[in-house]
């Protein structure tokens, strides 16, 4: 694969690869480039309806090889996922990644949800177990009625149809966990029948490395996506070390303390922290960039515009 991160907006030869219906796996194995991706969160207003849309109609020319939407950890978005899912299917032409967990919720539920996104046309899903509501930290309790993990939600969601399933990878592993396990877990979930995986939030590229040299050695052949996410306040550091699982680092802490009292110059240098993390990350031969984007467009679309001329 060619390390040179090039939008399919700028590449005609690709134009055909977002035909929603063209399994997403597929597409990794055929394409010579590194594929590139988007996550939205379903609003919760009106208000938030206008700024999602705005998002995508902004990234919409960008030509995105999928988009997501996130699923409350314990189904508590059910309705406004699924309602942000149909929207995007009926607006545009984009791929659609449907997210769903496991947690707080019976297999009843799951099989709905599911059905429904094969109803809208979704072909693919993002099986994930889910935080408990007091977050990642929080210890993790199955539904009465429901699935132990991941793994089985990969199965049920195989069960109901014809979907392809990515899932989640942690590069600096899942809190309460060991690197070992984490891996075995990605190989179950690939026994299952997942295709795909996104990373957890992360800083480090020597994490992305290790976890995927450690799969390699256990067998696990998933390709994985990085999920990558610029700092855009620093009211956003404890929070993105909660996501992530570790701290940020401290020469990254150094660079936005230093601009922290101006609004403006954090967003940048977190642009710029991100677009230097996503260089290395091509340079290493990742096969794609999925930026958790928060409903936002422009940081997104500048760390694009870096990576692109850092190509001339």
């Amino acid at each position: 694969m060619e390390t040179s991160f090039r939008p399919s907006a700028m590449d005609a030869r690709h134009r055909d690869d977002h035909r929603r219906e063209e399994n997403f796996a597929g597409l990794l194995m055929r394409v010579t480039r590194p594929t590139f991706s988007v996550e939205f969160f379903p609003p919760r207003d009106d208000a938030g309806a206008v700024v999602l849309h705005r998002a995508i109609r902004e990234l919409e020319p960008l030509h995105p090889d999928f988009v997501s939407v996130t699923y409350g950890a314990n189904g508590s978005s059910r309705e406004r996922t699924l309602g942000a899912v149909r929207d995007i299917v009926e607006s545009t032409g984009l791929r659609v990644v449907g997210h769903l967990t496991c947690t707080a919720q019976s297999v009843t539920q799951l099989e709905e949800v599911i059905d429904t996104y094969g109803e809208l046309g979704v072909r693919h899903i993002l099986a994930l177990r889910g935080d408990m509501p007091g977050g990642p930290l929080a210890c993790w309790q199955p539904h009465p009625h429901g699935l132990r993990n991941a793994t089985e939600l990969v199965e049920l969601v195989k069960s109901r149809g014809d979907f392809c399933v990515g899932v989640a990878a942690f590069p600096d592993i899942h809190p309460g966990s060991t690197p070992g396990d984490d891996v075995a877990a990605l190989c179950a979930k690939q026994a299952a029948g997942a295709e795909f995986a996104i990373t957890q939030l992360f800083f480090r590229p020597g994490s992305y490395r290790e976890l995927v040299s450690r799969m390699r050695a256990a067998g696990c052949t998933l390709p994985v996506l990085a999920g990558v996410m610029p700092v855009t306040t620093i009211r956003q550091l404890d929070k993105f070390a909660e996501l992530s699982g570790a701290p940020l680092p401290e020469h990254l802490r150094t660079r936005l303390g230093a601009v922290a009292s101006d609004p403006e110059r954090v967003r940048q240098v977190g642009s710029q922290i991100c677009a230097e993390l996503a260089t290395e990350l091509l340079g290493d031969g990742v096969p794609g960039l999925h930026f958790f984007t928060q409903n936002r467009s422009v940081a997104t679309r500048e760390i694009l515009a870096r990576l692109l001329a850092s190509r001339h």
